[in-house]
């Protein structure tokens, strides 16, 4: 028997997996298909730790996500600084990582490009010991995130509706709360925000990108600070995001770090998490870790004129 190839955690209830059917037997079959000799473990009645576990324990120098940011957050934890590669079969509803990656987002597509897949180094963020891939976000965000439960599954028309007035009523309330803030160079400082998010590298500017990066592998943090999110200034960012311009806004200010501290006066705070609403100690200790994460992306495609 070959050695093995890929060895794939499969999330069936992710959002396009539950709603186009993907299950073990037709992932195997694409698998087939394009030479790779592949597991799939798809034991939704099995803890994840215990799938990663098995996981880490194959031969496969490959380890595939086939999931959502979730899914693929989860197995990114465990891959950190080891020798195993982590490949994204997008299969959420968001696919950020896999976006920026630019893996095809049609799955016989992404699995066909393992093949001729790469391998790259990627930066992923720290805090608190736990690994993200995105970003972190405090305040109001993981409110409006959390909103997005009462509509998900539903794709009518009626749904956006009532999600879009239930943004704008958070956001009419809203009220600014008082974080102090800790760089890696002693500075300390107290701000009174609406919301903050920390990410893995930095947001680009383009025509129609929303939270999109070209680079993962710059080896910094980037400190959102969002001092405050009237309904107009949420349409104003909005709107400078679908121009490609958003970084000079006058509600935002960006800084480039290495590490950063943030604290508040709870306890216990709401963060949105690589997308999905979390409760985490105060203070978030955050920390980047250079290339830290091997990845597989697809093969550069050479244009005609330069293969000539």
């Amino acid at each position: 028997m070959a050695d093995l190839t890929h060895y794939v955690i499969l999330n069936a209830n992710a959002g396009t997996a539950n709603a186009t059917g993907v299950d073990a037997a037709s992932l195997a079959a694409l698998f087939e298909a394009n030479g790779l000799n592949a597991e799939i473990d798809a034991r939704s009645d099995i803890a994840l730790s215990e799938r990663l576990a098995d996981a880490m324990a194959s031969n496969a120098p490959t380890v595939v996500a086939a999931g959502g940011d979730g899914t693929i957050t989860a197995l990114a934890s465990a891959l950190v600084d080891t020798d195993k590669n982590l490949a994204i079969l997008p299969l959420g509803t968001v696919n950020a990582l896999a976006k920026d990656l630019h893996v095809p987002l049609a799955l016989p597509q992404a699995v066909a490009a393992l093949v001729t897949g790469e391998t790259h180094r990627i930066d992923v963020g720290e805090v608190n010991g736990r690994i993200f891939l995105h970003k972190v976000v405090v305040g109001l965000i993981p409110g409006l995130a959390a909103g997005r439960e009462h509509i998900r599954g539903r794709y009518d028309a009626g749904a956006k509706i009532g999600f879009l007035r239930y943004i704008f009523r958070r956001l009419a309330r809203a009220k600014r709360i008082a974080v102090v803030i800790e760089t890696e160079l002693g500075e300390r400082r107290v701000e009174r925000v609406q919301a903050m998010a920390v990410a893995s590298n930095s947001y680009d500017e383009g025509l129609g990108q929303f939270f999109s990066r070209q680079s993962l592998d710059r080896g910094s943090l980037t400190l959102y600070v969002l001092r405050h999110l009237t309904p107009r200034d949420f349409i104003r960012l909005t709107t400078g995001m679908l121009l490609g311009r958003w970084k000079n806004d006058e509600a935002l200010s960006m800084e480039s770090v290495n590490s950063v501290t943030i604290d508040t006066r709870k306890d216990l705070i709401k963060v949105m998490f690589d997308g999905e609403v979390e409760t985490l100690h105060t203070p978030l200790n955050f920390k980047i870790r250079p290339k830290a994460l091997s990845v597989i992306v697809p093969a550069v495609a050479v244009a005609p004129a330069e293969a000539a």
